[in-house]
């Protein structure tokens, strides 16, 4: 059977591989190891039509890794505004400047020594990249994996068994060619909900079509409520500019520019953290915002100011806000903001 698998899966792939600006052809030479090892930073829990545009202007303004090595950081994270998961564009920059200094190593296990390369960004380097026979499972895969062997187990307990199952079926040869061909096939066919069983080129080989219920695969255990918090973000307005601050560098968005905002705390904390006094208008208007881990509610205080007032930060002209790479949580408050000040 895994013989038969990976065989079936290469000649669909051939047929039907995505045309993505970081991927050769199917059975082509390697492509540039810089433009693999940036698109999957880009794709960690973030989906293909996103990361597209972000991937082609990081490409044409950085592209390689000296390039990248020699940015400055504030302009790298206000370039990666809106791709969200911002210590991953902080450790980016540090892989980019590791391997400038050191070279690139073509190994899972030198690729995982570099900053904020995990073990699935090192299999799927070392396969795609260099070749090497490595075991690459995203959530597609898993799905994929999960399906075609009818794996009960529920997640996140069943991860170790789903790579050995991948690991089953992994070929000696054109490996990165079938991590890619396992991704499209769950990206596009394999779907979570949906799935198009009868486009798959593995449907003769897969138990859970055989259930007459491959949709229930993976088994997912329940998930626990995400944990929920307020906060109040500031808009400081003065001669056409507003105040905003820059994140401190460790933390959750750090170093990137954004408005002022008091605690996220368990219960709206009202005015508390204001980076001033003012005669400040709380809005109507709550801009919410789902991070991985929790859930967040802001209150949206506003004031206008004298140019004598003073504050610590950047005071940034409003009609050219967007160029300013605030993260989306800051981003949609400020929107929020605008249609308020403009009704």
């Amino acid at each position: 059977m895994p013989d038969n698998i990976a065989a079936m899966l290469l000649h669909w792939y051939d047929a039907n591989a995505r045309d993505l600006p970081w991927r050769a052809a199917p059975g082509a030479n390697a492509p540039d190891p810089y433009r693999v090892w940036l698109s999957e930073v880009m794709l960690q829990q973030t989906q293909v039509a996103t990361v597209r545009p972000y991937f082609e202007a990081f490409t044409a303004r950085w592209p390689s890794f000296a390039a990248m090595a020699a940015a400055e950081d504030a302009d790298v994270m206000a370039a990666w505004a809106g791709l969200g998961y911002y210590a991953r564009a902080r450790n980016m920059l540090a892989c980019a400047r590791e391997v400038a200094a050191k070279g690139m190593p073509d190994t899972e296990g030198g690729l995982r020594a570099l900053p904020g390369v995990g073990a699935y960004t090192a299999a799927a380097i070392a396969a795609i990249a260099f070749g090497r026979r490595a075991v690459v499972v995203d959530g597609n895969v898993e799905r994929v994996v999960a399906r075609l062997f009818a794996v009960s187990d529920p997640l996140p307990g069943a991860k170790a068994r789903i790579y050995a199952l991948a690991d089953s079926i992994t070929p000696d040869v054109r490996a990165g060619d079938f991590a890619q061909a396992m991704m499209d096939l769950g990206s596009g066919i394999c779907t979570p909900k949906a799935p198009r069983c009868p486009l798959c080129p593995l449907r003769s080989e897969c138990a859970g079509l055989a259930t007459g219920n491959p949709q229930a695969f993976p088994v997912k255990a329940k998930k626990a409520a995400q944990p929920q918090r307020y906060g109040t973000m500031f808009w400081a307005e003065r001669g056409g500019k507003v105040l905003l601050a820059r994140r401190p560098a460790k933390g959750l968005l750090g170093g990137m520019r954004a408005l002022p905002t008091g605690p996220w705390a368990d219960s709206p904390p009202g005015l508390a953290g204001a980076p001033f006094d003012a005669d400040w208008r709380m809005l109507d208007a709550v801009a919410s915002h789902v991070f991985t881990h929790f859930r967040l509610e802001s209150a949206l205080a506003v004031a206008t100011i004298g140019a004598q007032e003073t504050a610590d930060g950047e005071w940034w002209p409003i009609s050219e806000l967007e160029s300013a790479g605030l993260p989306t949580v800051f981003a949609k408050a400020a929107r929020l903001i605008g249609r308020e000040r403009c009704g």
